[in-house]
């Protein structure tokens, strides 16, 4: 019987039509490359004619034909993950390691079959989203965190609001004001960051359980990766003047995604703690 697909499975439009397709299938070319790779280094050398048996063929064809057996069973249980949704025992390890090695073969491999780059990455994060959600995270406002980049901001604002979003004025001119008032009414924790060596200490200092991170592509994909193995929602943000300058927040979509992972019990105290 053919397993159900993932219940979990998000909009392509959200994803600026990303779809779980390019990754499984850059997934499984890249497993078979490298297996290949692995057979052809390790095993095919010693099986072929005149080559006398010791124990060093013996070794290398063994440790080959083992690396090969794992890389398969590793990538068969990830896209298994990935298509069905259901958690499986030590999968968030494997997602890591696997996308730590691969996902630069696979924006490689991908440019030589005719898919950009910013397909690939799109495609990784909701992939990756959609596997978030398969683990069920739901927390209090105080443990999640809403980071930001600071092209948010109006680029003529005269006004510091990074690291303190306070400052804003809620003049208007950009979306901090709506996105502060929903922090206010909500209580979760809301912070800009003004690149990723800065977000990863906005992570540190937070210690959040929880993070939705809106930025484009290449620093969503870098900082999924960062904060591993915390959790991290990636929300694309959109970019009419261009890259870094006056970009836009997606409301819906981040109040959707707050409304998926944020307690119903959770409060909106006045007071909060705030980032």
């Amino acid at each position: 019987m053919w397993p159900a697909k993932s219940p979990h499975s998000l909009p392509p439009a959200q994803y600026g039509g990303g779809r779980k397709r390019i990754f499984i299938g850059l997934m499984v070319a890249s497993c078979v490359a490298v297996c290949l790779a692995l057979f052809a280094f390790l095993v095919l050398p010693w099986l072929l004619p005149g080559v006398t048996a010791s124990w060093l063929p013996l070794l290398s064809v063994g440790l080959g034909l083992a690396g090969i057996i794992l890389l398969a069973w590793l990538c068969a249980s990830l896209i298994f993950h990935i298509y069905t949704g259901r958690r499986l025992p030590g999968i968030p390890w494997v997602r890591h390691v696997l996308l730590r090695l691969f996902l630069p073969f696979m924006e490689s491999l991908g440019r030589i079959c005719g898919i950009g780059r910013t397909a690939v990455r799109r495609s990784f994060v909701k992939v990756n989203n959609e596997l978030v959600l398969a683990e069920g995270i739901r927390v209090p406002a105080r443990d999640l965190l809403l980071l930001l980049p600071h092209c948010v901001q109006n680029s003529r604002c005269k006004h510091r609001i990074s690291p303190q979003p306070d400052n804003c004025q809620r003049c208007g001119a950009c979306q901090i004001g709506p996105l502060l008032d929903l922090r206010d009414r909500l209580g979760f924790r809301f912070a800009l960051a003004t690149g990723g060596t800065i977000a990863r200490r906005i992570v540190v200092e937070c210690r959040p359980r929880c993070i939705i991170a809106v930025a484009c592509e290449r620093d969503l994909v870098s900082g999924i990766q960062d904060s591993y193995p915390l959790p991290v929602f990636g929300v694309l943000n959109e970019r009419p003047h261009g890259p870094c300058r006056d970009t836009l927040v997606p409301l819906t979509a981040v109040e959707d995604a707050l409304s998926r992972f944020l307690l119903p019990a959770s409060g909106a105290p006045a007071n909060a703690e705030h980032a």
